[in-house]
């Protein structure tokens, strides 16, 4: 049961993700992969016949295999180049450091950088309007709960447990603001 709710619970964040890359992106990264295509077997063969390279004899399985692996890595590094632009400004981070990142390091080097120092997913206070980091459960400003937290050792819990699931301690007897209580219903 607990391995099902996971496995939604991540479904959904992947999905949400998925959903910032935007549509430029995608436009552009379908013509990176047909551009691809048309390079492998159009340009090159004709290049080799026009200025008398010895053909490679390479079976088509292989030809075929190169042509979708190196189309397909082009689409993705430009898909990639699209969800930095749209996630890096959720983060507090530079779009415009971040995109010239991606591009200017080669191999996809700037896109595994920035998945290794990205910051947090940045909300708003609801009360005074901070900004302050997702994974907080107070704001540090106005003490405001923004999330539910266990009253014994202040770790994460969701709104639906009853006891906490690091210490065992019972959460109905905490004072949960009643704006968090309405969602147990």
């Amino acid at each position: 049961m607990t391995n099902q709710i996971h496995t939604a619970e991540a479904a959904s964040s992947i999905t949400e993700e998925v959903k910032l890359i935007p549509r430029w992106s995608i436009a552009a990264a379908s013509v990176v992969f047909v551009f691809m295509q048309y390079l492998y077997w159009v340009i090159l063969p004709a290049y080799r016949l026009a200025y008398h390279v010895r053909p490679i004899a390479a079976p088509i399985g292989v030809r075929f295999y190169f042509a979708l692996s190196w189309s397909t890595l082009a689409a993705l590094y430009v898909l990639m180049v699209g969800y930095v632009s749209r996630d890096a400004p959720r983060r507090s981070m530079s779009t415009r450091l971040w995109v010239v990142i991606c591009l200017a390091l080669p191999g996809g080097i700037g896109s595994v950088l920035y998945f290794l120092l990205r910051q947090p997913v940045v909300a708003r206070c609801p009360s005074c309007g901070t900004s302050i980091h997702t994974e907080f459960h107070f704001c540090p400003q106005c003490a405001y709960q923004v999330s539910a937290a266990c009253g014994n050792c202040y770790r994460g819990v969701r709104i639906t447990d009853v006891y906490c699931v690091y210490c065992g301690h019972s959460l109905a007897a905490d004072n949960m603001p009643s704006r968090l209580r309405a969602f147990q219903s």
